[in-house]
C-alpha cells in the first residue's frame, strides 16, 4: 500500500494550468459566509490520491474543499468551454461554478484532477451564484459512487461539505461544494469553443495535450486525431450502453456534459428507471423528450459528430466519418453482450435480439420495476413452472409471459444452463441495490436537517450493489408510489 499523505503532502502537476491563459481564467474559489462543515468522506476515492483517510477529521480539510484555503500545490482555474445545449450551439459557457483546485499525480502516476463544484462564481458565471445547494451536492456525490459500483465509467466523489450560506433556487436552500474527481474534465465542448471561433492552432494545441495525457499511445502518430476521435467513439458508445443496460438516463446530454475520456460527467436530473418506459424522461425541464432514456444512443452519436466536426482542420473529412461510423456497430455489440449477462446467456446466438426485445415489449406493456425484474430473472427454474409463479404474477399479460418464458426455458437449455451456477452470475452483473429518486430524497431531507447518516448508509449499500445486506432489503424494493413521481430538474 502506497504512504499515505496528509493535505500538506499531496503532489501536485498542474498540466492544464500550463497551457496558455485562453484555455481557463486564473480565479481561486469564494469561502463560504459561514463556517464550512464536512458532511461525508469518500475514502474509497481519498485512496485514489494516497490521501490519509484521518486527513478528513482536520478541521483544514473542510476548508480546503469548501473552497476557504488551498493546500501546498493547488493553482485553481476555471476551464473554459463551449457546447451544444439541447441541441443549440451556445458560444461561451465555462465552469461557471466549479474550479479545477489542481491535478493530483499518485503513487501510481495516475493524475486526478480536484474539481471543486459549489465554488463560488467564476469568469464564465453568467447569471449565476457559483453556488450548489445541498440537494444537487448530494445527489451527484451518491451517483458518483453508485455508478462506480455498477462498474460505469464515472467521475469520483472525495468530499461533501456544507454550509449554512443561503442560497436561492426556486426556493431557499442551503449552500454545498463537492469535491469530484477525474483524470480529465476535458469536454466535447472544450474543442468546440476553439473551432467555432476559428482559433485552430488553439484546437491543436488543445489534442495534442490529451492525446499526450490521455491517449500517449497515439502521440505523434500522423493520423493521431483521427485515431484519437476513434477511441472516444468507442469509448462513448460503451457508456451510454452501460447506461442502457442498467436502466439509467442522464437527463442533460449536452456536448459540454460529454468527457472526451468516455465518463458519466455532470449528475444534474439523472434517474434510474423503476417501471421500465423506453420513453422515460427523468428531465422534468425536458419538454420535448430530447435526452429520453431511448434516445440516449442517437444523442451520443450525434454529440460525437459534433466533436468529430471540431476535428476537421485537423485531419480529413472521410477519415473522421469513418471513425464515426464504427459507434453503432460498437454500441450494439457492447449492449447485446451487457445484456446477455442480465439474461444469464453465456453463448451468443442469432435470435438473442428477439428473445431480449420481446421481452421489453412485455416489460414496458405491464410497467415492470426494470432492477427487481433483472435480479428476480436469476431465480428463473428451467425445471419447474411453479417456481416461476413470482416473476410470472409482475405481468398483466401472463399467458403472454409463459410463452416468452418457454422461449427463454428452451434457449438456456440448449447450452446447458444450470439454474445455481447461472444465477450467481446473473446476481454478479443485476444489481439489487440502485439510487432511485426516493432514496436520493430521502437522504437530501435528512441532510437537510442535518442529519447525514442517510448518506453514509446509501453509499455504503450502493458501492456494493450486487451483495444483499442483512436488514437493508427495503432499500431493493419498489418504489412507493410517490417515490416515482419526484420532479428533478436542470436545477437539480
Amino acid at each position: 500500500m502506497a504512504d499515505r499523505r496528509t493535505l500538506e503532502g499531496l503532489t501536485f502537476d498542474n498540466s492544464y494550468a500550463r497551457l496558455p491563459g485562453i484555455f481557463y481564467a486564473k480565479v481561486h474559489p469564494t469561502p463560504f459566509t459561514l463556517p464550512p462543515h464536512l458532511i461525508h468522506f469518500n475514502r474509497a476515492a481519498a485512496d485514489l490520491i494516497d490521501l490519509d483517510p484521518q486527513e478528513a477529521g482536520r478541521p483544514e480539510f473542510a476548508g480546503v474543499f469548501g473552497g476557504s484555503l488551498l493546500a501546498p500545490g493547488m493553482d485553481p482555474l476555471a476551464m473554459l468551454y463551449a457546447g451544444h445545449q439541447f441541441g443549440i450551439y451556445v458560444p461561451q459557457l465555462g465552469d461557471g461554478r466549479a474550479i479545477l483546485l489542481g491535478e493530483v499525480l499518485d503513487s501510481r502516476g495516475e493524475r486526478w484532477d480536484l474539481h471543486l463544484k459549489g465554488a463560488g462564481m467564476t469568469p464564465f458565471s453568467r447569471d449565476g451564484d457559483g453556488r450548489s445547494v445541498l440537494r444537487s451536492a448530494v445527489r451527484e456525490y451518491l451517483c458518483c459512487e453508485a455508478m462506480h459500483g455498477l462498474g460505469i465509467p464515472t467521475t469520483r466523489a472525495l468530499s461533501l461539505v456544507g454550509s449554512d450560506d443561503k442560497v436561492y433556487r426556486e426556493q431557499v436552500e442551503t449552500a454545498a461544494a463537492i469535491v469530484r474527481m477525474a483524470p480529465s474534465h476535458v469536454r466535447f465542448g472544450t474543442f468546440e469553443i476553439f473551432y467555432y471561433r476559428k482559433q485552430h492552432d488553439y484546437l491543436r494545441q488543445l489534442a495534442d495535450y490529451v492525446v499526450d495525457l490521455h491517449y500517449p499511445d497515439l502521440a505523434g502518430l500522423p493520423d493521431r486525431y483521427v485515431r484519437f476521435l476513434g477511441a472516444v467513439v468507442a469509448r462513448t458508445a460503451k457508456l451510454i450502453a452501460a447506461w442502457q443496460a442498467v436502466g439509467w438516463s442522464h437527463g442533460v446530454l449536452n456536448t459540454d456534459n460529454m468527457s472526451i475520456l468516455g465518463l458519466t460527467l455532470d449528475y444534474g436530473p439523472y434517474g434510474f428507471m423503476d417501471d421500465y418506459d423506453p420513453g422515460f424522461i427523468c428531465n422534468h425541464s425536458d419538454h420535448n423528450g430530447r435526452y429520453a432514456f431511448n434516445q440516449q444512443p442517437y444523442i451520443g452519436l450525434w454529440n460525437l459528430s459534433c466533436l468529430a466536426q471540431t476535428l476537421l482542420p485537423l485531419a480529413e473529412k472521410d477519415d473522421l466519418k469513418a471513425a464515426l461510423d464504427t459507434y453503432q456497430g460498437t454500441f450494439d455489440h457492447e449492449y447485446r453482450r451487457l445484456m446477455r449477462g442480465k439474461m444469464g446467456l453465456r453463448e451468443e446466438r442469432d435470435d438473442d435480439t428477439d428473445l431480449l426485445q420481446d421481452l421489453l415489449g412485455l416489460l414496458a406493456g405491464s410497467r415492470v420495476d426494470y432492477t427487481i425484474f433483472f435480479r428476480e430473472l436469476g431465480m428463473f427454474s428451467t425445471a419447474d413452472d411453479a417456481s416461476n409463479e413470482r416473476l410470472r404474477e409482475q405481468f398483466l399479460n401472463r399467458e403472454r409471459f409463459d410463452a416468452w418464458a418457454r422461449r427463454y426455458r428452451d434457449r438456456l437449455r440448449a447450452e446447458g444452463s444450470r439454474d445455481a451456477e447461472r444465477r450467481e452470475r446473473m446476481d454478479r452483473v443485476n444489481p439489487l441495490y440502485v439510487l432511485r429518486n426516493y432514496l436520493a430524497q430521502a437522504a437530501i431531507e435528512k441532510a437537510q436537517q442535518k442529519d447525514y447518516s442517510e448518506i453514509d448508509r446509501l453509499l455504503q449499500l450502493l458501492q456494493d450493489p450486487f451483495t444483499e445486506r442483512p436488514g437493508m432489503m427495503s432499500y431493493a424494493a419498489a418504489p412507493p408510489n410517490w417515490g416515482k413521481h419526484i420532479a428533478v430538474s436542470c436545477s437539480s
